[in-house]
């Protein structure tokens, strides 16, 4: 089977779950598709159309109608549990080690130097809810112009700041040099900038957040892309998941909305290649924030969009939904992901609803695209033998 187009969409945070390893991770019972659906508010019968009812595990979603799709349980083979290492190994990179966590805080001579660097001292430097850091510092923050610096479980320097005290531009470079300083075994996955406005105590995030990753590995599916000479188009946080590099084209948005109007209008033209999606409120919004009804209705959002989406397919298209680990909104053990596996759903006009079972590694997602856009396969084992009708 061959196409022009791939959509592969990633429903940030959607596990469905938890994985056989959940225990070292702390993350046993959760399950984020279930905690939306235990409120009563999930609507989606595009997606149960499209088989998500009939993916290994989700029979208390119903029978539904018949699929019209092809789906797939995926669990993880790399250690993590975090947006860059389930991204990374959708695009086909397993990876063996976890990236470093720092549950005491970042080391005190790093975070000197950093200070020296930046002009700025910095406050925090422990794991800490992203809302109550900045309800808990925020007054601190605007008195002092110190940065808030703070972390979770996941492999993450955040650093967040008032965008009166320091203009995004500045908290943008800062952000910067955090990456180039962490690395070796201070080599979090992502830096983050996490702006906020508002005075105490109704200090308010942003949708400027912006994400600088670590360098990914070479040769993963957006490069191979764009070096065989298609577009390799990047929306959401997509971009800055891969450091920016293997596009023709980053579109970063601030919102689901955003990010399902940028597919659209993408859809809408004219290319050959890769549309790859992110979208973070189900993650950024909702899981984080263990509000389980908000993650529900954003579900039912998606759904209702999905529904106007299907007919602009075009013969030479193909869409996939997947997603990147779990966030379970019902989980009050923590407030961090979730060790889950993530569902995948493959829909063609000419394709066979097929059920693929439990495939053992996210990487199945890239080495199918390849195949799909006819590029050389760098792990043919992996590919999902997808049948036309």
């Amino acid at each position: 089977m061959r196409k022009k187009r791939v959509f592969l969409i990633v429903l940030d945070s959607v596990g469905i779950g938890d994985a056989p390893d959940a225990e070292a991770f702390g993350d046993v019972g959760t399950h984020t598709l279930r905690g939306a659906y235990r409120t009563g508010l999930l609507d989606i019968p595009n997606l149960r159309r499209l088989g998500l009812c009939r993916i290994d595990g989700l029979s208390f979603l119903g029978e539904g109608t018949p699929s019209v799709g092809a789906v797939a349980r995926l669990r993880e083979a790399s250690r993590g549990k975090d947006t860059t290492i389930g991204h990374w190994e959708l695009a086909g990179h397993i990876s063996q080690e976890p990236l470093p966590t720092f549950p005491e805080g970042f080391p005190r001579d790093f975070l000197e130097k950093f200070s020296r660097r930046v002009g700025r001292g910095f406050l925090c430097n422990r794991p800490y809810s992203g809302t109550k850091v900045i309800s808990d510092y925020g007054e601190e923050h605007l008195r002092t112009g110190k940065l808030i610096v703070y972390t979770s479980a996941d492999s993450v320097f955040q650093i967040a700041a008032h965008e009166d005290a320091v203009p995004l531009e500045e908290l943008y470079r800062i952000c910067e040099t955090a990456r180039e300083m962490l690395t070796g075994k201070l080599g979090v996955g992502r830096v983050i900038a996490r702006p906020f406005t508002g005075k105490a105590p109704h200090f308010t995030r942003t949708e400027n957040r912006r994400d600088y990753s670590l360098e990914p590995p070479r040769g993963l599916l957006p490069e191979r892309v764009l070096e065989s000479g298609m577009e390799s188009v990047a929306v959401g946080k997509i971009g800055d998941i891969f450091a920016e590099r293997g596009f023709s084209r980053i579109l970063r948005t601030h919102s689901n909305q955003e990010g399902m109007a940028r597919t659209e209008e993408l859809m809408r033209e004219d290319f050959s290649g890769l549309c790859f999606v992110n979208l973070v409120d189900f993650d950024m919004l909702w899981g984080h924030r263990r509000d389980a009804e908000a993650y529900a209705r954003g579900l039912s959002e998606f759904d209702m969009w999905l529904g106007s989406l299907l007919p602009l397919l075009g013969k030479e298209d193909l869409l996939m939904i997947t997603a990147d680990h779990g966030c379970d909104p019902t989980f009050l053990a923590t407030t961090d992901h979730t060790r889950e596996d993530v569902p995948l759903i493959v829909y063609a006009h000419d394709l066979a609803p097929t059920n693929f079972g439990i495939r053992e590694s996210f990487s199945c997602v890239g080495a199918t695209v390849e195949s799909l856009l006819g590029l050389t396969v760098s792990h043919p084992e992996r590919v999902l033998p997808l049948r036309t009708i």
